[in-house]
């Protein structure tokens, strides 16, 4: 049994334009000790999927279907009491601007021991010397000192290993990271990244490490989403993804990654802007910004094939190109 099993999720916004399907039928497993990537674009569904499974959506979100299984305890429809018990204990976040996640009117010590104290039995000293003990763990230079300072006085990589720290504290089987780097410069970038690893080997944690960045996402993670207009388009391991990608949205996003044997050659970015998940076409949702897009993509949305053991993509090019193959060697 997986740690983590998500089954046909399905997650709406209800607005006054209508219903807004953010998460549409996705499902993936999570395995002890595995880091998941979901990539994509700004609005493809990435933190939505995260906030479900934490179910910490705002209020005119709701989960309209679907399975979330942790451990084999159904979440979806599982209450309040279950859920804060699982937040911050068993599974733990860390949202992508530190700032507007720390409180200004506290001081880190007190934010960090809230946390300890909340999901632990620990007294006030236990929790004050587990919160020390786990600004060391993230590097945090003369914790004692830091316990009485505020987020304002932190730098924008000191406040993300305040959050790492302070997710880490009751030491969760899974820690999602969502977008974790984004406003760092990347010397900093590369410095939370190799912590977070080096961490999650140490605890044996599972990781869902949510990002846009391919980069970030070749450096750490086993197995990779691509997710688009709220739904998967390919899922696969990190080196299928990477050398072997078979959905044309996935070509795009490396195609437009900055390398160094680019040899002068312009970015090719993808054309376009991303669909309006209120008005979503009948066929698949990239095929308007596609340049190998069909006639029957523009109608009709293709199944996830299976391309390997480990290897998924909905792309009718992969149909289009396995009926090709079979015709030639049937001849």
């Amino acid at each position: 049994m997986s740690l983590l099993e998500v089954t046909d999720l399905r997650t709406s916004f209800f607005t006054d334009a209508g219903e807004v399907k953010a998460v549409n039928g996705i499902s993936f497993n999570l395995d002890k000790g595995r880091v998941l990537g979901i990539v994509g674009e700004s609005g493809s569904g990435k933190s939505v999927t995260a906030y479900s499974i934490m179910q910490i959506l705002a209020n005119a979100g709701k989960i309209v279907g679907g399975s979330i299984k942790f451990n084999g305890t159904e979440l979806v429809g599982a209450g309040e009491k279950v859920m804060k018990d699982i937040r911050g204990n068993r599974i733990s976040i860390i949202f992508q601007d530190p700032m507007t996640s720390l409180n200004p009117t506290y001081t880190i010590g007190k934010q960090l021991m809230e946390a300890i104290l909340l999901h632990t039995g620990r007294s006030k000293q236990q929790a004050k010397e587990r919160a020390i003990e786990m600004l060391k763990l993230v590097n945090v230079n003369e914790p004692e000192k830091r316990m009485n300072q505020y987020p304002h006085e932190f730098s924008g990589g000191m406040r993300q290993r305040v959050m790492i720290a302070m997710a880490l504290a009751c030491e969760p089987d899974i820690l999602i990271a969502d977008e974790p780097t984004t406003a760092l410069d990347v010397t900093i970038q590369a410095q939370i990244l190799e912590l977070m690893k080096s961490l999650q080997e140490e605890l044996g944690m599972a990781i869902i490490m949510i990002t846009h960045d391919l980069g970030v996402v070749a450096q750490m993670c086993d197995e990779v989403i691509v997710m688009y207009a709220g739904s998967i388009c390919e899922q696969g391991t990190a080196d299928a993804i990477f050398y072997d990608p078979r959905h044309e949205y996935t070509k795009g996003l490396l195609h437009s990654i900055p390398t160094t044997s680019n040899d002068g050659e312009m970015l090719k970015p993808i054309s376009g802007t991303p669909i309006d998940l209120l008005n979503m076409p009948k066929g698949c949702p990239f095929a308007p910004r596609c340049d190998n897009a069909m006639k029957i993509c523009l109608r009709e949305r293709a199944e996830r094939m299976q391309i390997d053991p480990d290897h998924q993509a909905a792309c009718w090019i992969n149909v289009r190109d396995m009926m090709q193959k079979e015709g030639k060697n049937g001849e």
